[in-house]
């Protein structure tokens, strides 16, 4: 069987999924179907936003199922009726194993982590977070528990001091793509020797996961070592954003700021936790039990966001 004969079905949703559609089709592969979340109101008019995956995908002219349940009757039988020797899934929903199992070579999977670590829905914020050097992505084919499915392809990819989760998730969607279209070429050629993930769990490491994100994960605490807080602004960088509610001299009440930049100094002080300490209009930077977070890029409630000189101008 060619690329050209083997009928594959895309599920995939952000821009992340993208990358890896936009190989396939420009690879040539046959991408018989397109399934994404259905469209939902965005931003401040309520207006209806394709995902990126559709937008993509209509541009393309591939046809395109939006169901609200995968285990809709009505969705299975447009399923069926497409006839996909294989399916893909990058950043999805969980699929029921009816939906799994229903082509002849199965379903991959690309995550955006090294399993068996960081299993979940925010691998590479979890991985910044815990101040991990190295990270990666991994191609497995689905099974019934998340993320647990035997392994066909892993590569790995350096965590850099300056790197924070958006860098990664670039970084990640280009190598994944690639990934996604090796993980079919060995499939096609009768290679694939995948791996379960058992054999990868080391019994004296804990594994970590990697759960959704909420706002109180995002909030930074003063009680932290200033390598834990610069590590969870990198990690929530660009988005959701890390938070912290501080009291600047210049304001009668505190105030909530995201954090997106940050720079950690290390040393020993007397100053009480959570204290903002400026000098003049040009820098502040946090209190913490080992030293001082330095405010390198912020935003305001209400604001856009802004370098720390900015918003220090700006108080009156």
């Amino acid at each position: 069987m060619t690329k050209k004969d083997l009928r594959i079905i895309f599920m995939g949703t952000p821009e992340f999924a993208v990358e890896s559609l936009k190989a396939l089709v420009e690879g040539e592969y046959n991408v018989v179907g397109v399934i994404t979340m259905p469209d939902k109101p965005a931003g401040r008019g309520h207006k209806i936003r394709f995902s990126a995956v559709k937008e993509y995908a209509l541009k393309h002219n591939l046809p395109v199922l939006q169901p609200e349940k995968l285990k809709d009757e009505r969705f299975l039988m447009e399923l069926r009726e497409l006839k996909a020797d294989l399916q893909i899934v990058v950043a999805f929903r969980m699929l029921p194993e009816v939906v799994w199992s229903m082509p002849k070579y199965g379903t991959f999977n690309l995550h955006a982590s090294l399993l068996p670590q960081y299993r979940g829905a925010a691998p590479i914020n979890w991985a910044i977070i815990n101040g991990e050097t190295e990270t990666g992505a991994t191609t497995f084919f689905l099974t019934h528990e998340i993320d647990t499915g035997k392994i066909i392809l892993q590569k790995q990819i350096p965590i850099l001091p300056q790197d924070n989760a958006g860098i990664i998730h670039d970084k990640l969607m280009t190598l994944g793509a690639g990934m996604v279209t090796e993980t079919v070429d060995l499939l096609l050629k009768g290679t694939i020797d995948a791996i379960p993930q058992e054999k990868l769990i080391d019994k004296n490491q804990s594994l970590k996961p990697a759960p959704k994100i909420f706002k109180e994960t995002c909030e930074l605490k003063f009680e932290m070592s200033v390598s834990d807080a610069n590590n969870l602004v990198r990690g929530l960088s660009p988005y959701p954003a890390a938070w912290a509610e501080l009291k600047f001299p210049q304001l009668t009440e505190p105030i909530v700021l995201k954090i997106f930049e940050s720079i950690p100094e290390k040393t020993s002080h007397s100053d009480s936790l959570g204290k903002i300490i400026l000098n003049e209009k040009k820098s502040a930077k946090i209190t913490l039990k080992d030293g001082y977070l330095h405010l390198v890029e912020i935003q305001a409630p209400g604001k856009k966001r802004m370098k720390i000189s900015d918003f220090l101008n700006g108080l009156k």
